[in-house]
């Protein structure tokens, strides 16, 4: 990062105020009549509604179009554990793109605790407030136990956008790439570069789009994981593969994926060259991905590779997917982000890349052209249709699967 683009981003956090959010009004508060009925007596009524259907909360306040921002600052994104104050720009950033993208308000919450427990009680004790909760930046694999405590708890929908939005983005971009290189994921070898929260959603939800369980060859800091292994949690358990194999160069060779959710520079290009025909890499470290598309692109003329940075086609940006199941789920009052909404969210975002891309999306994207191919597997975060798709789609996968409270609205997102 550049000194100039360093002073940009302070100079943009701190002025002409600070941060990124505000509380804006919703109602006219101007004259004394204005007061009574916003507060006192004129209050009253709506408390008197609620106490005697809590369905009516809804109705008369701004639950169901609010989101929390929760973390504890345990894992802020590349730069690790600085703690829940260190967190709140990153926090903030969260609510302005549910704002900006989905229209839904949201207020960031940071967390001190000392014990799982402590953060869990805290959350589940206020999350009535809320509409959803977006759990952030929590460190693995704790954030597991956390998010699945959480969904047995509240009675709102509960997602850690690192582990699920990452996945669904990941899949999408991942089965559309396959599909133009002529492959098959349940005939696919994976090698995973990583194995905290991202990576194990990442490899779940693939594996529910039909990847192969034994086909998956997920790497931790000391190498491959495997079945003989003592030293690995109940999560990267479920990876553990029974073979002899040791180290990347071992896996990686003949493999026909490469998802990378590690570090920079860990994808050696004489490892990229072991890779099977027409393989498809996901480097998706920030802001340095596992081997810089430049190096790869030298190194393999029949790849698709996609990245974390928005410099490079393909960006894998969970904005295509979070503000939009949250859209769709506040929306039908689900209790809960399921399965079958996280793959709604997949088929939605994969059937939208093929489509041809408006004027108005490649001018923002700063190009000429974009046609599904090997630079378009995904869409630009910027599309306007992924709000009425994505959210739709979910909405649907809510009702469906039993999960929803209420029925779309006749007539839902098409207006957008």
């Amino acid at each position: 990062m550049s000194e100039d683009f360093r002073q940009q981003a302070l100079n943009y956090h701190a002025y002409p105020v600070p941060g990124k959010t505000a509380i804006a009004l919703t109602k006219p508060a101007d004259t004394v009549q204005d007061l009574a009925l916003a507060y006192s007596p004129g209050v009253a009524e709506p408390v008197r509604e609620i106490a005697q259907n809590a369905e009516n909360v809804y109705k008369y306040t701004g639950k169901g179009n609010m989101v929390a921002v929760i973390t504890n600052g345990t894992a802020i994104l590349g730069l690790g554990n600085l703690g829940p104050l260190a967190s709140k720009p990153v926090m903030e950033g969260k609510s302005l793109l549910f704002k900006r993208f989905a229209g839904l308000d949201s207020i960031d919450i940071e967390v001190k605790h000392r014990t799982i427990d402590e953060f869990v009680d805290t959350v589940a004790n206020i999350a009535d407030t809320f509409g959803g909760i977006n759990l952030e930046d929590i460190k693995a694999p704790d954030c597991f136990e956390i998010e699945k405590r959480l969904i047995e708890r509240c009675s709102i929908p509960v997602f850690h956008d690192d582990q699920h939005g990452t996945a669904i983005v990941t899949a999408a971009g991942m089965l559309n790439a396959l599909e133009i290189q002529g492959k098959e994921i349940s005939e696919s070898v994976i090698v995973c570069l990583g194995a905290g929260a991202a990576a194990v959603a990442c490899m779940e939800l693939l594996i529910k789009s039909g990847a192969q369980r034994e086909k998956i060859y997920m790497l931790d800091r000391k190498g491959v994981i495997h079945t003989r292994r003592d030293d690995i949690n109940e999560y990267k358990q479920l990876f553990a593969n029974n073979t002899d194999k040791r180290t990347l160069e071992d896996v990686i060779d003949g493999a026909d994926i490469f998802v990378g959710v590690s570090g920079p520079n860990l994808l050696a290009p004489e490892a990229l060259k072991l890779m099977a025909d027409k393989p498809v890499v996901f480097a998706c470290s920030n802001p340095d991905p596992e081997i810089k598309p430049e190096l790869a692109h030298a190194v393999r003329d029949d790849l698709i590779m996609g990245t974390g940075r928005s410099d490079y086609p393909n960006q894998v940006n969970n904005v295509i997917c979070f503000p939009f199941i949250f859209r769709g789920a506040l929306d039908v009052r689900a209790s809960e982000i399921n399965d079958e909404m996280k793959l709604a969210a997949v088929k939605a975002i994969r059937e939208l890349t093929k489509e041809p891309v408006p004027a108005e999306v490649m001018k923002a994207a700063g190009v000429d052209e974009l046609e599904f191919g090997i630079n378009y597997i995904i869409p630009k975060p910027m599309d306007p249709r992924l709000l009425p798709r994505v959210a739709k789609a979910v909405a649907q996968a809510a009702i469906d699967s039993g999960v929803a409270q209420i029925d779309m609205p006749v007539g839902y997102m098409e207006d957008k």
